[in-house]
């Protein structure tokens, strides 16, 4: 199993977020996510697809898309020290992908405004064609991080 890596260097200010939820996420560890870019507002995952990611079309399922997606949303909203929850998300699939293919899932705030963010996502491939883009709206809650 691969674990998300580390990517920011001590002190970053998204650090903490990103680490708290990552270490708490044996789902995105199984799957092999590796976070490649962490910073607020903005975060890159990627992870290759695995034959028992595919349907028997030997294309990945968009499950496994959506979820790629969905974590780099989430590591993307986690821009300070409140937990942030999403409140929805659409996905718009273009391209489909087999077993072998690095996906990586590229995320951006559009706006953060209070309490509630908009964020974009866009997946691509290792050729760097789209496959999905994805937008997902988000809530900051009143709860803290856990200590430690």
């Amino acid at each position: 199993m691969t674990q998300p890596t580390d990517p920011h260097p001590a002190g970053a200010a998204s650090e903490r977020p990103t680490r708290a939820m990552m270490e708490r996420d044996p789902a995105s560890a199984a799957l092999g996510m590796v976070v490649e870019r962490d910073e607020p507002g903005h975060s890159v995952v990627s992870m290759v697809v695995r034959d028992d990611m595919t349907n028997g079309f030997h294309i990945t399922h968009g499950g496994i898309v959506f979820a790629l997606a969905d974590t780099a949303f989430a590591i993307a909203c986690n821009e300070d020290e409140r937990i942030t929850v999403s409140q929805g998300a659409d996905i718009t699939f273009l391209k489909s992908t087999q077993a072998g293919q690095k996906l990586t899932a590229t995320a951006r705030r559009r706006i953060r405004n209070g309490r509630s963010g908009l964020y974009d996502v866009t997946v691509t491939d290792d050729a760097g064609d789209v496959v999905a883009e994805f937008r997902g709206r988000s809530l900051t809650t009143d709860r803290t991080l856990p200590k430690g």
